[in-house]
């Protein structure tokens, strides 16, 4: 039987986070997957290609069987979304495979509706530090099998995050950071801040994307950083710091 093997590779956040999906062609059975998901602060890279070793290892399966390579694209930690762009072009580049990139927020939406299937309206944010949020608003079709994206990926002041126009998931580690700053944790159905940037779900995303032929060659994978700086000037540190303290009066 044929079937499409993906890796999948993110270290947006504080994790080393790698999975391995085997799924069959021709079936609607659920895939098989082999996950590792690891906090490792900033030294992920020094995990990151033991971790796929030992997947690979633990499936019986040799490199050469991927099909296609997978990375969270972004936003997150610019540091990290490099790592995982350049492993990600290494393994294409050696395999002479596509690439797949998943934005990090989308990935937040599949793992709140891997978490609850009735989550079908979802606001994806995250803390983007400097007193800012990454977000973007996805609905899922039912009749494609796939997430519409609603808004793209944008960064924005928590209090500032548009609320979405139907019943909503709010996905992401936003709502633990912001709290009442960001009025979509009292507007939400549901508030899921374990749906938060994970191999696994980008796994999941990329193989509809892979059997949609969403892929790009190696040289073409690059990080969505949606944040064009990275330090505050201090003004701006100062100005965050005022607009905290109004939030907790």
């Amino acid at each position: 039987m044929t079937r499409t093997v993906l890796l999948a590779i993110d270290t947006s956040t504080e994790f080393c986070s790698v999975a391995l999906l085997s799924a069959a062609n021709a079936s609607a059975a659920d895939p098989q997957t082999w996950v590792r998901h690891e906090a490792t602060g900033a030294v992920s890279s020094a995990r990151l290609l033991p971790a796929v070793r030992e997947l690979f290892d633990e499936a019986g399966l040799p490199l050469s069987a991927c099909d296609a390579i997978a990375f969270g694209a972004g936003p997150g930690s610019f540091t990290g979304l490099r790592t995982a762009t350049g492993v990600a072009q290494g393994f294409a580049f050696g395999l002479d495979r596509p690439v797949i990139p998943v934005s990090t927020l989308l990935a937040c939406a599949e793992s709140a509706r891997l978490r609850d299937p009735s989550a079908a309206r979802v606001l994806a944010a995250l803390d983007a530090r400097m007193d800012e949020v990454y977000w973007a608003d996805y609905a899922w079709d039912t009749l494609l099998g796939e997430w519409r994206t609603l808004h793209p990926a944008s960064l924005d002041a928590p209090d500032a995050l548009p609320l979405p126009d139907a019943p909503f998931t709010l996905a992401g580690n936003a709502a633990a950071v912001f709290g009442a700053r960001l009025p979509a944790c009292a507007a939400a159905r549901v508030v899921d801040g374990d749906a938060v940037p994970h191999a696994l779900p980008v796994a999941f995303a990329a193989l509809r994307a892979y059997r949609a032929g969403r892929t790009v060659p190696a040289d073409q994978a690059a990080p969505e950083y949606v944040r064009n700086k990275v330090a505050q000037t201090t003004a701006e540190r100062m100005a965050a710091k005022a607009a905290r303290s109004e939030g907790v009066q």
